[in-house]
């Protein structure tokens, strides 16, 4: 067993650290481009494949039609790399296969993402340039990222936002071609733009943040790209920050917790217990068929006896107001109040009359009769 003592014994993981880390003769030339790629040369490869490398793939039933017409498209297309392709309309599926032509042992992968794009609808002079070397493609699925339907159709639509003027601005800011389309997204480009699609369109459909705030950071990306002073800085402070805000959502209204039993409910009775109590298994069939017979008799009894109640609750008249005890009283109350008030106002008539008569010389005369004290309380007035 080894010994491992000293600062490596802390990290044992990094005792090999820097193993291969040594420099290559390539590395020394700047004039050499590492991220440049090639064009593959049929020289490299000219005893060809070995062996028949196939693919194929399902395409739905609408696509039929169009794959009929573009095939020609397709098969010339393949035909200039060396690979056999077929068209199966009884089965619905499309086969790719190298043959004793094929030089460059990488284009069966080109030709496998060339028929899974075709099956998603990508028309087919678009679909036949991931032949090329810098293209690539990547098909997202974004059909389990959200369960509920609904919902799933209005994330959907913002990607293409109005008149498609979101998919547009994507597609324009990372130089890739993006189709949306039932539960798949499509997208073809360079390995950077794809990545950039992916994270937009994932972000989408999960509702982590919307397109239009990856369309604002892409481009304040691309204006900084241009400023070769901010070539080797961090553009974090540059970039414009999106709080998510935190929408009010209804709360659920949560149920009564039963108290924890460790014993189960108890069973209910059946039909033999229940016969059991009431002693109905003991008894006979005879007996029994006689108990049914009085029990719905009891019922048609009880039936009739309603039904009777209602039909004669037709006939019942209804109760007169005038015979009624409580009003009679009140009745001879209102006639005894009648009676006061007419002499009342036959007594207010008569001195009406009275102060009609009186003259106005006896009414003088006896004003000058009153008594004196009168008089003098009006003079010292």
């Amino acid at each position: 067993m080894e010994i491992v003592s000293g600062p490596e014994a802390k990290k044992p993981g990094n005792r090999h650290k820097g193993k291969h880390d040594k420099p290559k003769p390539w590395d020394e030339d700047p004039n050499i481009d590492h991220w440049k790629i090639d064009k593959f040369d049929p020289s490299w490869n000219d005893s060809g494949m070995l062996e028949v490398s196939s693919f194929s793939t399902l395409f739905p039933q609408y696509r039929e039609k169009y794959l009929q017409e573009a095939w020609p498209i397709v098969k010339r297309a393949l035909k200039e790399y060396g690979i056999a392709c077929e068209l199966n309309l009884v089965e619905g599926f499309m086969t790719v296969s190298t043959t004793w032509k094929t030089k460059d042992p990488y284009i069966i992968i080109k030709a496998r993402d060339l028929i899974k794009l075709l099956s998603r609808s990508v028309p087919a002079p678009q679909a036949v340039k991931i032949l090329n070397d810098d293209m690539n493609c990547d098909i997202i699925k974004i059909g389990n990222l959200v369960r509920n339907k609904d919902r799933f159709v209005k994330r959907r639509e913002r990607l293409l936002g109005p008149n498609l003027s979101t998919l547009k601005a994507i597609e324009i800011l990372t130089g890739c071609y993006v189709l949306v389309q039932g539960n798949t997204v499509a997208a073809m480009g360079s390995f950077k733009g794809l990545k950039q699609v992916r994270r937009i369109v994932e972000d989408c459909i999960q509702n982590v943040q919307h397109p239009v705030y990856h369309i604002k950071t892409l481009l304040m990306k691309r204006e900084l790209a241009k400023n070769p002073a901010l070539a080797n800085e961090n553009w974090d402070r540059f970039l414009p920050k999106f709080k998510k805000k935190n929408v009010k959502q209804r709360k659920v209204k949560s149920r009564e917790k039963k108290p924890y039993t460790p014993f189960p409910p108890p069973q209910p009775p059946s039909k033999i217990d229940l016969q059991l109590e009431s002693g109905e298994y003991f008894m006979s069939d005879k007996k029994k068929s006689a108990k049914k017979w009085h029990e719905k008799q009891e019922k048609q009894a009880e039936k009739t006896a309603e039904n009777k109640r209602k039909r004669e609750a037709a006939f019942i008249p209804p109760k007169d107001p005038t015979r009624d005890n409580t009003k009679s009283v009140d009745d001879k109350d209102d006639v005894a109040a009648m009676a006061r008030s007419l002499k009342e106002k036959t007594k207010e008539l008569a001195k009406r009359e009275e102060h009609k008569n009186i003259k106005a010389e006896s009414y003088i005369a006896d004003v000058e009769n009153l008594p004196s004290k009168k008089l003098k309380s009006s003079k010292a007035l």
